[in-house]
């Protein structure tokens, strides 16, 4: 991976991250364009650059994180990422097949951009507004929702919205409840991949491949740029759901899959 390589690769995740269009579908087509998606490293990278994306929102709402005395918010994250713990240590294998295997992960692209053209005809009367409404039980539920995400392609982002929908919460509140638990789930997805899972075909820990060459340059890199670019991206997002609801990700997402599927079916 080359210099360049991580910086277009950060801008990408930093862009799509909390847009509900699957940042690790956009990661893994500008990989596999570059003809780097199969390098260990760069997986590794490609889920360790949330990191950045993590502090934009913790940046943003900050408020909202160090307010010690709401316990609550804190006990309804916590509850919220253990189905993603769970689940994603049992299928960690096989999500690691699909991200070298970028046509399955555009026709999921497809697939959810139809979900999301029709989501809002289903959940048109919203009871909560506010996350302090949210109970305990509603946040496990989304947490299940949000696993759908493990899946490449489907959008962490989009999966824990649309749980949030089906709760009853507007798709602001949802938008924002997403924001809020893509902190803890990512850092644990990101603290596994760097400390914890030996990649096989390397046999290092993701740490031990931060030591090797200029990697430890590109992951500092990919993550300041992930970071900036999150930041705009998320104001971007919550103006935008305001104001047109999620049919214009429904139709991009549709777009999009079907130019990479064509691509990459007579590229591969």
């Amino acid at each position: 991976m080359e210099t360049l390589h991580a910086i277009i690769i950060a801008i990408v995740e930093g862009l799509t991250e909390y847009l509900p269009v699957s940042s690790t579908a956009h990661m893994v087509f500008t990989s596999s364009y570059f003809g780097i998606q199969d390098q260990e490293f760069v997986k590794m990278f490609q889920v360790s650059i949330q990191f950045g994306a993590i502090l934009a929102v913790i940046v943003l709402y900050w408020k909202k994180f160090f307010d010690f005395k709401r316990i609550n918010f804190y006990v309804k994250l916590a509850l919220a990422i253990v189905p993603a713990l769970v689940l994603g240590k049992i299928f960690d294998d096989m999500i690691d097949d699909v991200l070298g295997k970028p046509i399955p992960i555009a026709i999921v692209l497809i697939i959810g951009g139809i979900v999301l053209l029709f989501i809002e005809e289903y959940f048109k009367n919203p009871t909560i507004h506010r996350e302090e409404d949210i109970t305990p039980k509603k946040a496990v539920t989304i947490g299940f929702w949000q696993c759908l995400a493990m899946m490449p392609g489907t959008s962490r982002s989009a999966a824990s919205i649309i749980g949030g929908m089906q709760q009853g919460l507007t798709r602001e509140t949802a938008a924002e409840f997403s924001f809020f638990l893509a902190v803890p789930t990512m850092l644990a997805v990101t603290t596994y991949s760097v400390f914890v899972k030996t990649y096989k075909s390397v046999g290092m820990k993701g740490y031990e491949m931060l030591l090797q060459g200029d990697n430890l340059k590109l992951f500092l890199i990919g993550n300041v740029i992930a970071f900036i670019v999150a930041l705009i991206a998320i104001k971007l997002f919550i103006g935008l759901i305001k104001k047109y609801g999620f049919k214009p990700w429904g139709y991009y997402r549709i777009f999009a899959g079907i130019i990479l599927l064509v691509y990459f079916t007579y590229n591969s």
